[in-house]
């Protein structure tokens, strides 16, 4: 038996509601510490008073809530004239206290009601959003107008039409259906959106390290162009060398992250050898940071998120599903044609171009691909990606580091080339 089976439920109540009510008065004594007390209606034994009144008011009638909605309208009365009050002694119009004091009042229906985990996270929701005002007010400075767009943008693709969609294949020789496309460009979006956000509010004026980081979230690629572009203008020394191999090791956990979503059997196989690379990419990255210091760069028109495209943008979402269309219909070709072998091949040569929407398609396939030819696929086509990657850093990065650049992608090319050796033959 546990100890509350000890304690009777009613006392426990008492004791959630008693506790609750007197932490978010004494947040609003803290929050108020420095103001007189002639323009507030309470702070922790008004609010305590609050939770308990409508405690016995709830308890009085817990069938038709007579007396709670009695005394909830009451409350609101004397806190709608304390307001107004407020306004004509103090020209004071902010409401923060007079709400959040009517949500005191629902703290008993709430613990009465509801499981635990909810009430919980309700009072900790309430003094979060009220200890996080100033917080609130830089995030709106940082924020623009096309920000709020683009959350919107993003809450139509995925809220509003991707519910609505089929998942009939739209045809025999495309094999994909509509569904499955825009769940594709969701969830690849969402992610690189994410990234993009962490970078804008939280890590505007980031270190090379956590740019390399965010960057290879949201694409490993455009990450190694832009870090070499600026190291060639004297950004980022050598140090670029590991914010390069940082991008590459989120790469791999992003393609993880994804298989997990959307075929569980192929990330289950997928796991062992990405987290190999993944530790690879990262002794490289240890390796590297301890030939020298880490130089902190600024948010520059050549920077991270201002080099890339807004995940969400129209234009990014549509070249993603042609891909995806694209590529659905050339690995079902090469498929009925040439079998796994084709598939393999075709996925080194796709990694020289996006390896997303050929990668989920993939993932998704339901055309009699074994597992093995999809694992093989993924990994043929991050080391043909990372060919692609160095070629890109040694031309636009300096001399001075184009030696460590070949050094640390040919040793992590060729542990993927040996990873799917072992695989092919196992």
């Amino acid at each position: 038996m546990e100890i509350t089976d000890y304690i009777p439920k009613g006392f426990i109540q008492f004791i959630m509601v008693l506790t609750f009510s007197l932490l978010i008065g004494l947040e609003q004594r803290r929050h108020h510490i420095g103001e007189s007390e002639d323009s507030l209606f309470g702070t922790d034994r008004t609010f305590t008073f609050i939770g308990l009144l409508a405690y016995v008011l709830f308890i009085a009638d817990q069938v038709n809530y007579i007396p709670f909605l009695f005394g909830f309208a009451l409350v609101g009365l004397l806190l709608g004239i304390q307001y107004f009050h407020k306004i004509s002694q103090h020209g004071k119009y902010g409401l923060t206290s007079t709400i959040l004091a009517l949500l005191t009042y629902c703290i008993p229906i709430m613990v009465f009601t509801q499981p635990l985990w909810l009430v919980l996270s309700f009072i900790v929701s309430l003094m979060l959003i009220t200890e996080l005002k100033s917080r609130f007010i830089i995030l709106t400075k940082k924020a623009s107008e096309e920000d709020y767009i683009t959350l919107a943008a993003f809450i139509t693709l995925a809220g509003i039409i991707l519910p609505l969609l089929s998942d009939r294949t739209i045809s025999e020789e495309i094999p994909v259906s509509p569904y499955r496309l825009w769940l594709a460009i969701v969830v690849v979006s969402g992610i690189s959106y994410i990234s993009y956000l962490l970078k804008k509010f939280i890590f505007p004026r980031s270190g090379i390290m956590v740019t390399g980081l965010l960057g290879g979230i949201y694409s490993s690629t455009a990450t190694t162009v832009i870090l070499s572009r600026n190291e060639k203008l004297g950004t980022g020394g050598s140090q670029t060398v590991s914010a390069i191999m940082v991008a590459n090791g989120m790469m791999y956990l992003r393609i993880l992250f994804l298989a997990f979503i959307f075929n569980q059997s192929i990330a289950m196989q997928l796991a062992i050898p990405f987290v190999i690379l993944l530790l690879i990419t990262l002794i490289l990255f240890k390796f590297v940071a301890g030939r020298g210091h880490i130089i902190h760069i600024d948010e520059t028109p050549d920077g991270t998120m201002a080099a890339t495209k807004n995940p969400l943008e129209f234009k990014t979402a549509a070249l993603f599903g042609v891909l995806f269309v694209v590529f659905a219909v050339v690995t079902e070709m090469v498929m009925r044609r040439y079998g796994s072998s084709g598939v393999t091949t075709l996925a080194f040569l796709v990694g020289v171009t996006d390896i997303d929407p050929f990668l989920l398609n993939l993932l998704q396939h339901k055309s009699g691909i074994e597992n093995t030819t999809i694992v093989l696929a993924i990994l043929n086509a991050t080391n043909s990606n990372n060919i692609l990657k160095l070629i890109y850093a040694i031309t636009l990065g300096s001399k001075y580091i184009r030696k460590s650049l070949i050094e640390n992608f040919l040793i992590l090319i060729a542990s993927g080339l040996l990873i799917s050796i072992l695989i092919y033959l196992l």
